[in-house]
């Protein structure tokens, strides 16, 4: 598993722990919210209205083929009429004084009219009503023949001479699906039956109402289909749509996500340096003062060694104890001193391996005293490194001991160096076998004053961090717990 780095879980933590930080996250990120939902808010107005579009569109070529049909079915009317009155009207009542198409002499001489009239028209059906009763007179479907009171209002309209239509109509885009049922449509017009005069106008009295039936099946069928391709070519270039704003919008959240979340990485690191910087110059005025008179403790205890030692042998033990803590509590000071007020990086030409072996011959005794097994595998290849020297040795000096003190019952201590990759960077690998740390005090080692220990400052790895970074190199940690620790630097 990869470990993350110090910060990264220093600032995931927070981000999770801290409800402030959320509630910062969260107004950084309203604005982009915002946009967003008034991105697919847009997108579902323009699907709606390209639906509704759509249907406007169909509507009103439907609208147009009817207003054609009518007019057309209006003017075979006109003929129909002129024809069935010249042709057969007139012969039928010179011949035989009346008209009764009762006789199948005259149905047949009527019904050659019309067809020979609309023969190779689109007319389902010509239907024929009296003027003086609504009963159908004739039809080219001879099963209607004088079926009563079929008419309807539109039989009346056209009585009182004004011509109408009628449609009927059945069907959706939902009948496209197959299974379903077809589409149907049907146009009947109504017109009335007149008198020509020998002008040919159409103006004379009114005889009876011509139906024309048109089957506009096909033609309402294909408007469906219109319908049908324009919702689904819309609903498709919409989905596109849909697809690359998602895409974009996603990938700007995570951008705007991603900066937000390192604009306020780089606030809590600003505070923090901000906090240190106060801490700092808190912890060098009072080290600086506590020094000088723990200077001269020290000395006034060494003093007392030697006197007592003529005075009174035997009991020297108690001033050097004196001495023995004041040492320590000045190692102390300088720790805090160290920290409060970092020395300045002094770069010079160094080999990075006798720096490591003059640290490692320091701590050898230690090492022997406390049954620890040291491996050590330095690498040939690498050259002089510009570093401080002095800083650089203080910092795996820090790494070393934290080591040693994870290893209370005796382990192995492996330090190893080579290429750390194809920059040329070097990296330092320090690896013990001791208790090993959880993901949680990963988290915490390098802050300042951080320790798990009864004795200690808990600023080692603070100051070796701060000396990491003056280098301008990075320093990570992998560890388990039970199974030991492995610190890891690297240096460009």
């Amino acid at each position: 598993m990869t470990k993350k780095k110090p910060e990264e879980l220093q600032f995931e933590s927070a981000a999770v722990d801290d409800p402030e930080h959320l509630e910062r996250l969260r107004a950084g990120l309203m604005p982009f919210q915002l946009v967003k939902y008034f991105s697919f808010t847009s997108l579902a107005v323009i699907l709606i209205f390209t639906l509704v579009l759509s249907w406007v569109i169909s509507r009103h070529a439907r609208d147009v083929m009817l207003e054609q049909s009518e007019a057309y079915s209006l003017l075979l009317a006109e003929n129909l009429n002129q024809q069935v009155f010249r042709g057969f009207v007139l012969p039928t009542v010179i011949r035989y004084g009346k008209i009764a198409l009762s006789n199948p002499e005259q149905f047949q001489v009527l019904d050659r009219i019309v067809r020979n009239a609309t023969d190779s028209m689109k007319m389902e059906a010509v239907t024929i009503y009296d003027s003086s009763v609504n009963i159908i007179s004739y039809s080219t479907n001879r099963e209607l023949v004088g079926e009563k009171d079929v008419g309807g209002i539109e039989y009346e309209k056209a009585l009182s001479g004004i011509s109408n239509s009628q449609i009927l109509s059945s069907g959706s885009i939902l009948n496209l699906l197959p299974g379903t049922q077809a589409v149907h449509c049907q146009l009947k017009t109504f017109i009335p039956f007149r008198q020509v005069r020998e002008d040919a106008s159409g103006s004379g009295p009114i005889m009876g109402v011509i139906e024309i039936s048109q089957d506009l099946s096909r033609e309402y069928e294909a408007i469906v289909e219109l319908q049908g391709r324009v919702i689904v070519v819309s609903s498709l270039v919409m989905s596109v749509l849909f697809l690359v704003l998602l895409v974009i919008v996603t990938r700007a959240d995570r951008i705007m996500e991603k900066r937000v979340r390192e604009r306020l990485s780089l606030e809590q690191k600003l505070s923090h340096a901000q906090r240190l910087a106060h801490l700092g110059t808190m912890v060098a005025t009072v080290s600086h003062e506590i020094k000088s008179p723990l200077g001269i403790v020290r000395s006034t205890a060494e003093i007392l060694v030697k006197r007592i030692r003529k005075v009174a042998p035997g009991n020297e033990n108690l001033a050097e104890i004196i001495v023995a803590e004041t040492t320590r509590l000045n190692n102390i000071v300088l720790e805090f001193l160290d920290f409060a007020r970092p020395k300045k990086v002094k770069l010079l030409p160094v080999d990075i391996n006798n720096c490591i072996t003059q640290v490692l011959q320091f701590i050898e005794s230690e090492l022997k005293e406390k049954n620890i097994e040291l491996q050590v595998e330095l690498s040939e290849d690498i050259g002089k490194l510009t570093i401080d020297p002095d800083l650089f040795y203080r910092a795996l000096l820090n790494i070393l001991v934290n080591g040693i003190q994870a290893m209370q019952t005796g382990g192995v201590l492996r330090v190893t160096n080579g290429v750390a990759g194809t920059d040329g960077s070097i990296f330092v690998a320090i690896q013990d076998s001791g208790v090993g740390m959880s993901e949680e005090k990963i988290a915490e080692i390098f802050k300042p004053f951080y320790t798990d220990r009864n004795r200690g400052t808990g600023l080692g790895l603070a100051i070796t961090k701060n000396i990491i970074d003056q280098h301008h190199g990075t320093i990570t940690v992998s560890s388990k717990e039970n199974e030991g620790s492995t610190f890891t630097i690297t240096l460009p």
